[in-house]
């Protein structure tokens, strides 16, 4: 297979009548879905969208945004997934930075799409739930022979600085799909629960693309919710359980809260990915489940994980698994050296998901881009002798005091374990002689309270000196991305 929409054609033409995606108000078979992309391409075709053009999805998971994302392979055009809960300003400047032909809006879906979808003066399209802006006839086709193989652009999640849109290839999602499924040993007789937005890496890759290459099934759904997801632990067959560590630790606080204990019946395989995993919270989630809290390490620029833990093989740790196959992974130090075993570098990455670039940004393409096609992640990361990598923080995100080198991942740890807190974020902030003050920023358990005294001391028994948090502030809730993922440039100006 060369383009992402043969994965479902197959699928459609092998098992037509099976369920890919449980909703509420019922499923859709392959052959359903299928027909859907059918009409939704034929309705691209129609409005004047090109091979090359970027079209920009407002949406959020439903079958018409799946339908969607296979009619633009089938056209050629690059779908450029957004979270309709993003704000009318960012969704216009990825409309400018994308240069899009079109938007689509899943309207019968999301209330945020509607409102999006009315702003934009759309239509409806020929796709029931769907309406499509006027087209921009002012974009352009990309005439590089060497993006031939994009599928998509995806707009990072800007975590600490402005999206750049990657440019994410057939390839590398038909590949990872694949890795994906085998390292989970998907069948038709499975069904991952599916919140995570298809607009990012982790819900189109990890989920879509993985379940349709093991021929799994979805359960769908258009955001998180604690006590849905146990209703579909319990009644709707649910043995895959995939989400950033934020899932887990705002399911464990619902649980506590509501003094419950999940069922469970059909769950074989839990996964977390997205972000550093902190220790106590995976010891916390394999003794609720009875069974390991599988890990992972992989971003927007690689299709999706380029380490896995691997089935039947239990580790104590936090590490992120071993290279998946088509991967290849190095430690760098700043000297430019390969790491020593156990010797933190940043992680250089290259392989079969590797990205095409940044879209039309040649220079931030570069600013990441080394000799030998190697991608320089800015993640720090550590490899034991036995190949498993163990991710330490963001090369950006390291904090320098008195000289030595501190990285939240660690701090953010010891805070985890404290009793009453729920979740930590750690940044340094700047000060005029260029050193850094830590600032800590804790979200408590319900009904918690911070007793600042024991929690020093706590500090001081796990941390050395320099690695203690300066300041350390509570808030209701700390501020994340569509993902799950910790926004911590939201954090720093506060700090």
């Amino acid at each position: 297979m060369r383009r992402i929409h043969e994965l479902l054609a197959l699928r459609a033409a092998q098992t037509p009548d099976a369920v890919f995606l449980h909703e509420a108000t019922g499923g859709t078979t392959y052959a359903a879905l299928q027909a859907m992309a059918d009409a939704a391409a034929q309705d691209l075709r129609d409005a004047g969208v090109r091979p090359t053009d970027r079209v920009l999805l407002v949406a959020e998971n439903c079958p018409a945004h799946i339908a969607l994302i296979m009619a633009c392979s089938q056209v050629g055009a690059w779908s450029c997934g957004v979270n309709a809960r993003m704000s009318p300003g960012e969704i216009a400047a990825i409309v400018e930075r994308a240069d899009a032909r079109l938007c689509c809006f899943t309207s019968g879906a999301s209330d945020a799409a509607q409102q999006h979808a009315l702003r934009a003066q759309a239509v409806p399209s020929a796709l029931a739930g769907v309406m499509r802006s006027p087209l921009r006839t002012q974009a352009t086709t990309e005439a590089a022979e060497a993006l031939a193989d994009a599928a998509a652009i995806i707009f990072t999640s800007g975590t600490s600085g402005t999206p750049k849109g990657v440019m994410v290839s057939h390839r590398g999602l038909l590949h990872f799909g694949r890795v994906s499924a085998a390292s989970r040993a998907l069948t038709s007789d499975d069904r991952a629960y599916a919140f995570l937005p298809m607009t990012h890496i982790f819900g189109l890759g990890t989920v879509l693309m993985a379940s349709l290459s093991g021929a799994a099934s979805l359960v769908l759904r258009s955001s998180f919710s604690p006590a849905d997801l146990l209703q579909a632990l319990a009644h709707e067959r649910v043995s895959n359980l995939q989400g950033p560590p934020t899932l887990y630790a705002r399911l464990l606080a619902h649980l506590e809260e509501a003094r419950r204990q999940p069922v469970f019946p059909q769950l074989r395989y839990v996964y977390t990915g997205s972000a550093p995993l902190d220790l106590a919270l995976k010891q916390r989630v394999e003794r609720l489940f009875g069974q390991p809290l599988h890990h992972g390490y992989g971003l927007s620029e690689y299709a999706g994980s380029v380490f896995l833990t691997r089935r039947g093989v239990a580790r104590d740790d936090s590490a992120a698994g071993y290279l998946v196959d088509g991967g290849e992974a190095r430690i760098v130090t700043p000297s430019g050296r390969d790491a020593a075993a156990g010797e933190v570098g940043e992680i250089w990455l290259r392989g079969a998901g590797l990205m095409l670039g940044y879209f039309r940004d040649p220079e931030a393409t570069a600013q990441v881009m080394r000799p030998g096609g190697w991608y320089a992640s800015g993640d720090l990361g550590r490899l034991d002798p036995d190949g498993a990598l163990f991710v330490v923080g963001r090369l950006k995100e390291m904090i320098i005091r008195s000289g030595f080198n501190v990285y939240p991942a660690e701090v953010e740890g010891v805070l985890n374990r404290f009793p009453g807190v729920h979740l930590s974020a750690v940044v340094g902030v700047p000060e005029a002689d260029g050193n850094e003050v830590i600032a800590a920023f804790v979200e408590l358990e319900s009904g918690a309270t911070l007793d600042r005294g024991a929690l020093q001391a706590h500090l001081r028994e796990h941390l050395s000196p320099y690695k203690r948090p300066t300041r350390i502030t509570v808030l209701d809730a700390l501020p994340t991305t569509a993902t799950g993922k910790i926004l911590k440039r939201a954090l720093a100006p506060p700090a």
